[in-house]
C-alpha cells in the first residue's frame, strides 16, 4: 500500500513538473550567432509596429494580405548550445515566444504561447503552421499564454508584400517575391527609427504592387520555383531551406567584381562622426549595384523595378504623415556602417531617381543634408 501511494505521489509530481525548457546556464555560446539573434530582435521590435502602422493606408488599389499585431520566434529543433544562445540573446526558448509587438498589442515581448485556439501542440513547427492558417482566415482567434492568460487576436489587412528578416543562422539571406520580401540582418543593425522601419515595410508592399505581375509572368513563363518564406509572423532558429539561400549563393558570382571595391570601402571606413568622401560613397553604391545585379530568378524580375518601389513607398510615407525622406536617412546609415548587400541602400540609379522626386517637391536641399553634403548629380562611377 505504501509503495502504491509513493508511486502515485511520484506520478503527480512528474505531471506537475511538465516539460522542461532551455535556460541560460552560463555556458559559452557562438558569439556571432548571439549577435545575430540580438539584431533580429531589434529588427522585429522596430518592424512590427511599422507593419501595423501601414494598415492605415487602406489603399483600395492594393492587393491585400492578413497580418498579426505580433511576431514570434522559437529555438525548437536547434542544437543545445544554440538554444542557450536564443535564451540569452532574446529570451526565446522552444516555445513560440513573442519578440515583436505593436504598441496596442495584447502581448508583451517574452510572452510564451501555450495554446492556439483549441490546439495545444508540442511540435512548434505545427504551431507555426496553425498560426499562419488562422491568420490567413482573417477571423479573431484565442491564444493562451504560459501564464494561462487567454488573449484574443484579431488579424488585420495590409497591402500585399510581407516584410520579414533573415534568420540569425543565415543573416545574409535576402529574397524578393510578390508575397514575401526577406531583408538581411544588416538592415536591422541600422537601428531603425519609426519612419525608417515604416519605409522598409512600405517598400516591400510597393515592390509587390509594382512588380507583382512581372514576377508572376517570369515565374509561370520559366517554371522556376520562387523562394518563399511563409512562416506566420515568426521564425525558427534553423537555417532557411536551400531554396531561400539561392540569392545568397548567387551573390558569390559577383565576388570578383566587388572584392576590390569592398576593400576600398573598408580601407576608407567611415563613422557617423566622420563625413564620407565621394569616393567612399561611390564605392558603397557600386557594391549596392553589384548586389542588385547578383539577384536571380523571381528576385531578379523584382529588381528591375526597385525604382518604382522607391517612388511608391515615398508617396505612402507622406500619406501616413511620416518623413518622406526616411529612405534617404536609412540609405545613409547603411552606407556609413558599410552594409551594402541589401535592397535598402540605393545604387546610383535609384538614388538619382528618388532624389528627382524629392527635388520636385522642394526637398532637394534636405536630401543633400542627409547625404552629408554629397549631391547625387555629382556622383558618377
Amino acid at each position: 500500500m505504501r509503495l502504491i501511494l509513493t508511486l502515485i505521489v511520484i506520478s503527480l509530481l512528474t505531471a506537475c513538473a511538465g516539460p522542461k525548457y532551455t535556460v541560460d546556464d552560463g555556458r559559452q555560446v557562438n558569439e556571432e550567432l548571439l549577435g545575430h539573434i540580438r539584431s533580429y530582435g531589434l529588427g522585429e521590435k522596430a518592424l512590427r509596429p511599422a507593419i501595423v502602422r501601414s494598415a492605415a493606408l487602406q489603399d483600395p488599389e492594393c492587393d491585400t494580405q492578413w497580418e498579426l499585431p505580433f511576431s514570434v520566434a522559437t529555438s525548437y529543433d536547434a542544437s543545445e548550445d544554440d538554444r542557450v544562445a536564443w535564451v540569452r540573446g532574446l529570451g526565446v526558448d522552444e516555445r513560440l515566444t513573442v519578440v515583436g509587438t505593436s504598441p496596442d498589442s495584447p502581448f508583451q515581448p517574452g510572452d510564451k504561447i501555450q495554446k492556439i485556439g483549441a490546439f495545444d501542440i508540442t511540435n512548434t513547427d505545427k504551431m507555426l503552421l496553425l498560426l499562419e492558417k488562422l491568420r490567413d482566415g482573417g477571423f479573431p482567434f484565442d491564444i493562451q499564454l504560459s501564464t494561462n492568460k487567454t488573449v484574443k487576436v484579431v488579424p488585420f489587412k495590409v497591402c500585399r508584400g510581407y516584410t520579414r528578416l533573415a534568420p540569425p543562422n543565415s543573416p545574409k539571406t535576402q529574397d524578393y517575391h510578390w508575397l514575401v520580401i526577406v531583408q538581411p540582418l544588416e538592415v536591422a543593425r541600422a537601428n531603425l527609427s519609426d519612419d525608417e522601419a515604416l519605409w522598409v515595410v512600405l517598400w516591400a508592399q510597393g515592390l509587390s504592387e509594382e512588380s507583382g505581375a512581372r514576377m508572376k509572368t517570369y515565374h509561370y513563363g520559366t517554371g522556376v520555383i520562387g523562394t518563399l518564406f511563409t512562416l506566420a509572423s515568426g521564425i525558427k532558429s534553423a537555417t532557411l531551406g536551400s531554396g531561400a539561400e539561392i540569392n545568397l549563393a548567387k551573390s558569390a558570382a559577383t565576388s570578383v567584381v566587388t572584392g576590390v571595391i569592398r576593400k576600398q570601402l573598408i580601407g576608407q571606413a567611415t563613422t557617423v562622426a566622420q563625413k564620407p568622401t565621394q569616393q567612399q560613397v561611390r564605392s558603397a553604391m557600386q557594391l549596392a549595384a553589384a548586389n542588385r545585379a547578383s539577384l536571380s530568378g523571381i528576385a531578379w524580375a523584382a529588381s528591375t523595378v526597385f525604382e518604382k518601389a522607391d517612388a511608391w513607398a515615398y508617396a505612402r510615407l507622406e500619406d501616413l504623415d511620416a518623413n518622406p525622406l526616411a529612405g534617404f536617412t536609412l540609405h545613409q546609415k547603411l552606407l556609413e556602417q558599410g552594409s551594402t548587400s541589401n535592397s535598402m541602400i540605393f545604387d546610383l540609379k535609384r538614388l538619382k531617381a528618388l532624389n528627382k522626386i524629392a527635388e520636385e517637391q522642394g526637398m532637394g536641399e534636405e536630401v543633400v543634408t542627409i547625404l552629408r553634403g554629397v549631391k547625387p548629380e555629382d556622383l558618377q562611377f
